[in-house]
């Protein structure tokens, strides 16, 4: 802009201000004239400032925030955690972000370099390119043959023996009219014997959950285990095409009557129009004297399909498959988190049993009552809280303590424990050593059994379940009543409690008795003379 422009749009702003400003003061002076007639001189400038006044305060409380708003930059709407996202790509997100936290709470090097990595690899697939497609089956159904027709090039080794592709390949190609480019893999054989077939089933699914698209190729009718991998996969919500092969081995009626098994079979699984017949290779037909015919392969009526499927529901597919795969590493994370947690908590509950046995072995009390070490349940509970990141404050976490020490007492494990615990002490320890051992062991197991049912507590957010608290105590008292559960915990017991108190200063426990009660006896059959 040049200097001469900018004098005119100077001198246009400086005129058009005075024109304003004239105008305010012409519509003061006419404001004035027409009071004049109505109030006397001495009251027309009160009610002038007072004008003023009002318009001052309008301006402050509409004009001022109307301002201070238009000039904040814009800033998208920020999501809190109880917004839904807006689409697939959103929640996508949102669900790296839940693994980027996890991943830092996660303390096992290992598990959280493994989390990372895979994390890695699902970022990237939010911004890839091809649409995925692989093809799954059993080893001789001809998914190789099939891939081979599609490409129309041999792309591997294809022959009657089972488990002929023993490593995922992929091939790339281009439909017409499709922006995206088309990756087609083909997964080991599945269904197949020995530890190897086994491992190349593993490796096969693993890439169908990754699939946008499956292709799943039978040669027949469904067996009761191929259906059970189709269900599986469909239960992923995966999108799938069933493709019949080897059509140039059945008549017209016989793969009618195939088509309809496999409708019923399929329904609510594979829609009708997914079910494809093919021929990938079809055999060759001999001619007396002549070479035999090649046919070439049948598969337009799939290429139609699968092209119209990615056609109309490609996007959809890509959305939907990244988002399940975030979801699933998201729920990957939180089972690592709440393994860890887990150790953590047990770790916490074992230290806070032996300190309250101590605790009930130093003052011992006429009856055990997990209300009598509420405070040291109290606090454990406190600490299980933070493991779990929950914020409790340290009278809840008593009130909590106390109202499962009251359902301990209201089941009666109270007095099952000690029964149990009773029993198996009687055996090993002289009497005297019985009773103060016995309140100690069993403030450390009911205080074990209250820990393991606040770590189903923090599982659930915190939520005692259906059943309420009664159901899980009573689920944590049957796990420790278990025979090797028991026999453990015992083990640790009478190192923790029993030989302590074995060890302990002799003039604690009644005096042993003398024999000079059995050297009376003697004098007494032989009175001196």
């Amino acid at each position: 802009m040049s200097g001469r422009t900018r004098l005119l749009i100077g001198l246009s702003a400086a005129l058009l201000v005075l024109v304003v400003v004239g105008m305010v003061l012409q519509a003061i002076r006419t404001l004035l004239w027409d009071l004049s007639y109505v109030l006397p001189p001495w009251l027309l400038t009160p009610v002038l400032l007072l004008g003023f006044g009002l318009i001052a305060a309008v301006a402050v409380q509409v004009v001022w925030p109307w301002w201070q708003q238009r000039r904040k930059p814009h800033q998208p709407a920020s999501t809190t955690p109880g917004d839904s996202p807006r689409n697939r790509r959103e929640a996508a997100d949102r669900s790296l972000v839940n693994v980027d936290r996890l991943i830092e709470r996660l303390q096992d090097d290992i598990a959280r370099e493994g989390l990372q990595a895979e994390r890695d690899r699902v970022s990237e697939e939010l911004t890839r390119g091809d649409l995925v497609v692989v093809v799954f089956g059993t080893g001789s159904s001809g998914k190789t043959s099939l891939i081979r027709a599609l490409l129309k090039e041999m792309v591997g080794e294809v022959g009657a023996p089972m488990g002929m592709t023993t490593a995922a390949q992929r091939y790339r190609l281009r439909l017409r009219g499709l922006e995206r480019g088309l990756q087609l893999v083909d997964t080991p054989g599945i269904l197949e014997a020995g530890e190897d077939g086994r491992s190349r089933e593993e490796m096969a699914r693993h890439r169908a959950v990754r699939a946008d698209l499956l292709v799943v190729v039978i040669d027949g009718d469904l067996r009761s285990s191929e259906l059970s991998v189709v269900r599986s996969i469909a239960d992923l919500g995966k999108r799938l095409l069933l493709v019949l092969n080897k059509r140039d081995l059945r008549g017209v009626d016989e793969e009618k009557r195939l088509l309809e098994v496999l409708h019923t079979r399929c329904r609510g699984l594979v829609e009708s129009i997914d079910i494809v017949p093919c021929s990938a290779s079809p055999q060759s037909i001999p001619q007396p004297g002549r070479k035999p015919i090649q046919p070439r392969p049948d598969v337009s009526g799939l290429l139609q399909r699968l092209a119209a499927v990615l056609h109309a529901d490609g996007e959809e597919l890509i959305a939907d498959n990244i988002l399940l795969q975030c979801r699933s590493l998201d729920a990957r994370g939180r089972d690592l988190l709440n393994a860890q947690r887990s150790r953590e908590a047990k770790r916490c509950i074992d230290r806070y049993s032996w300190i309250g046995a101590g605790v009930v072995v130093a003052n011992p009390l006429p009856g055990v009552d997990l209300l009598s070490t509420a405070a040291v349940n109290g606090q454990m509970v406190l600490e299980m809280a933070g493991i779990y990141g929950v914020e409790m404050s340290r009278t809840r976490a008593r009130e909590l303590a106390v109202s499962l020490g009251r359902t301990l007492a209201t089941l009666g494990i109270v007095k099952g424990g000690l029964s149990l615990l009773g029993a198996a002490l009687s055996t090993s320890l002289p009497t005297l050593l019985v009773g103060r051992a016995l309140q100690g062991v069993a403030a450390a197991w009911l205080t074990r059994i209250a820990g393991t049912s606040f770590i189903r507590y923090f599982e659930l957010d915190q939520d005692w379940g259906d059943g309420g608290m009664q159901e899980v105590v009573q689920q944590a008292f049957e796990l420790n009543r278990r025979d090797t559960s028991l026999r453990r915990f015992l083990e640790v017991a009478l190192q923790r409690v029993v030989e302590p108190l074995q060890r302990s200063k002799p003039e604690q426990l009644p005096p042993r008795p003398e024999p000079r009660v059995v050297e009376e006896a003697s004098d007494l059959e032989h009175p001196a003379p």
